[in-house]
């Protein structure tokens, strides 16, 4: 799906009228306009550099709603988001009347506010020469939106936000469902500015707000509790769980899991060297195929349910985490020991089965009392502390509920 050419988009016909939710507002800072003269382009380069010092780490995403579906409306509503675009005004004021909303209109290639201001412009891409008109000092207005036509994407998506980085305004690219949508929301780590998402199912909306506040989590930290060890015994063989990510993890990253959901285990990963096998940062040995691992959206998994595109949480001994991608795993019947471990603050005591192996290992506290970062589970003994976090136990398919319930 592509842009409507400006006169079926400023159409007063009801089927051709499509309707554009402003997810972030206040609009961004205008954009300055630069001519092509040597000396605009070093104060547009200037300027630019300017506005990235002061820039936040973290910038808000503006996300703008494309749709002919009063459903796809509500849904934005619902969420906070209450400007719309039209290419009509009478369908402005129709949608007006059933939701407070703040009205932009499409005019040929501009979008305006109802004091005609213009806000943005709309550039169509669909080859590498118009794609390097899209550029700092050639653009027309504060904020722009692209349609990247022809099939490519996620390269032109890095050049543009290689090109505007640090700039005032926002550059957005037009995406036809979530998916597309975060492809451009993280070209190059950072992403563009924003996404008009233009779409006639709720879905989208759905899926994309979910994501929106996957990022937003990944922000916070978890609360994690020492704990002293109390118990170490080697079991026997099970099943243990390898899981290799689609990340690199650093040393202090690991993945929570625990016999109990109660209380999960800061389980460190391969990144290590070691005299007798190479660093494998990707990877975790997790434990046993029962064993909980904490997921994104405060649920956890079994470790035997994970798999390929799978997402789990990386978590450091500061409580920092993030997000990563489960690129394979690998059960295999290994020699098991367990451990249990009691929290300093408090009377519950928490295990978990690990392989037992050199290059397994707990984190401990920064400064605790073993000294290290990481524990191998071969050197762990009784009174050495390590961290674990804290939850609820009961779960219902990984979701924490309220209910009665005995762990042993």
């Amino acid at each position: 799906m592509q842009l409507s050419s400006p006169m079926a988009v400023s159409s007063s016909s009801p089927g051709s009228v499509k309707a554009l939710a402003f997810f972030n507002s206040p609009l961004p800072a205008p954009r300055r306009s630069a001519s092509t003269s040597a000396s605009s382009r070093f104060a547009s380069i200037k300027m630019c550099a300017a506005a990235a010092a002061a820039a936040p780490a973290e910038p808000k995403k503006t996300v703008w709603v494309w749709t002919e579906n009063r459903q796809v409306m509500t849904a934005a509503v619902e969420r906070g988001w209450s400007t719309f675009l039209f290419g009509s005004k009478d369908l402005g004021k129709d949608w007006s009347s059933t939701a407070r909303i703040n009205p932009l209109f499409i005019d040929g290639l501009g979008i305006f506010d109802g004091e005609n201001k213009k806000v943005a412009t709309i550039s169509q891409v669909s080859s590498p020469r118009e794609l390097e008109l899209v550029q700092p000092d050639n653009v027309e207005a504060e904020n722009i939106v692209i349609d990247f036509r022809g099939g490519w994407q996620v390269i032109p998506a890095e050049n543009i936000v290689a090109a505007f980085q640090g700039c005032r305004g926002a550059v957005l690219a037009v995406s036809t469902n979530s998916t597309e949508a975060q492809v451009f929301l993280e070209a190059l780590e950072q992403g563009l500015d924003g996404v008009v998402l233009k779409v006639d199912d709720m879905d989208d909306i759905i899926k994309l707000k979910d994501y929106f506040d996957r990022r937003n989590e990944a922000k916070s930290q978890f609360e994690l509790t020492k704990a002293t060890v109390s118990k170490v015994e080697v079991v026997g063989m099970g099943d243990r769980v390898c899981v290799d990510l689609c990340s690199i993890m650093r040393p202090g990253e690991g993945l929570l899991v625990g016999s109990y959901a109660r209380g999960m285990f800061l389980v460190h990963s391969e990144c290590l060297e070691t005299n007798y096998i190479a660093s494998r940062p990707f990877r975790v040995n997790a434990g046993p195929v029962h064993a909980y691992v904490t997921v994104p959206g405060g649920k956890t998994s079994y470790l035997s349910e994970l798999g390929s595109g799978k997402e789990v949480v990386v978590v450091d001994q500061n409580g920092l985490w993030r997000t990563a991608i489960v690129g394979r795993v690998k059960i295999e019947s290994r020699p098991l020991i367990l451990v249990e471990a009691k929290e300093n603050t408090g009377d519950d005591t928490y295990s978990i089965f690990l392989q037992n192996a050199e290059t397994v290992a707990l984190i401990a506290p920064d400064g605790g009392s073993s000294g290290r970062t990481a524990i191998p589970v071969t050197s762990l003994k009784v009174g050495d502390e390590v961290l674990v976090r804290k939850q609820g136990g009961a779960r219902h398919t990984g979701i924490e509920i309220q209910e009665f319930i005995v762990e042993k």
